[in-house]
């Protein structure tokens, strides 16, 4: 695999209540990914719950980011009371949290049944993982009600990142911290541009950038966003082996436009023969653009009835040197 890496910053305990989530309002200025783009939420769990069986072998690169993830929260003195992992897949990602914080209570939140059955199996029998199956886009919980969201690679399968941030800025507590790793824009763009030459059809999710994510941190009013990204570039021998890592780990086509009918042998062969063209003595190349990012909600000032806003002399700032790995060979 070959690798490289640039970076960018945008410096611009009560228990747990369920809630019937409603979407944060007052979003009317919302930054949007793309006014096109929509998805279609019900098929996108459909293709994760299909995906659960086999999700954890073909997940190679979710592991290798999980891992990296993680290891970023070295930089933030946390003691959380009450942890999200929103999108949390097999729950593995979950489970090393558990790990990490072995009194805080972790919730492990996903879309799709069918994960959520594949990570019950990795629960002790004494101590079973909480989970919750719910869209990000209307997390039932209370608000200010939990210390630290992590979130590993779902925020990719949102067409509108704004509004899942709303959501974790409403259920975080002052001071609490968002923590995330989602795909950009330049992901699979070979494969984007394959297709492209067959047909107008959208094949390939759109995936927001960098400016876009920052600013719609911002927008929600989480603070003191940090991020950076690193590009991956893998080789694959056929294009049938990209194609099969994305079905396996329920990364379909589910964009709400997209065709509803087989795809014709005829443009599945003009696609191919079109990457075909773009080989390299490696293979087949595929980007990958892994955007890291982190931010915290607001702290709250005494007397403020109610209404939270940033405390200037109490924010944590972190270097985007400290965030950022070193670029991988």
């Amino acid at each position: 695999m070959d690798a490289n890496q640039s970076r960018a910053r945008f410096a611009l305990p009560a228990p747990l209540r369920m809630r019937r989530g409603a979407l944060s309002a007052g979003l009317a200025a919302t930054p949007v990914m793309n006014d096109h783009f929509r998805i279609d939420r019900q098929a996108m769990a459909r293709a994760f719950s299909r995906a659960s069986v086999h999700y954890d072998a073909a997940a190679a690169l979710h592991s290798e980011v999980r891992t990296e993830l993680l290891s970023r929260l070295d930089f933030f003195p946390l003691k959380p009371q009450v942890i999200v992992d929103l999108g949390c897949g097999t729950a593995r990602g979950a489970t090393a949290l558990r790990r990490r914080y072995r009194r805080a209570q972790v919730l492990a939140i996903d879309i799709a049944p069918g994960m959520l059955r594949a990570a019950g199996r990795r629960s002790w029998p004494w101590r079973r993982l909480a989970r919750v199956c719910a869209d990000a886009l209307a997390v039932p919980l209370a608000a200010q009600s939990v210390d630290l969201v992590y979130s590993n690679l779902m925020l990719q399968w949102c067409d509108d990142p704004a509004l899942v941030f709303a959501e974790v800025r409403r259920v975080l507590r002052p001071g609490g911290l968002v923590l995330f790793s989602t795909l950009g824009a330049a992901t699979l763009q070979e494969l984007r541009e394959a297709w492209a030459s067959v047909d107008a059809a959208p094949h390939v999710s759109a995936f927001a950038d960098m400016p876009l994510l920052a600013a719609a941190l911002q927008h929600v009013g989480l603070c003191e966003p940090v991020m950076d990204r690193d590009m991956r570039l893998r080789h694959y021998p056929q294009t049938a082996t990209l194609m099969a890592e994305l079905r396996e780990t329920g990364a379909r086509n589910a964009a709400v436009d997209r065709r509803r009918t087989l795809t014709g042998r005829r443009r599945l062969a003009g696609m191919c023969a079109a990457y075909e063209q773009q080989r390299v003595p490696g293979g087949l190349p595929a980007t990958w653009e892994i955007i890291y990012g982190a931010a915290f909600a607001p702290a709250e000032l005494p007397g403020d009835q109610g209404h939270s806003r940033a405390v200037p002399t109490s924010e944590t700032r972190v270097p985007l040197s400290a965030l950022g790995r070193r670029a991988r060979p």
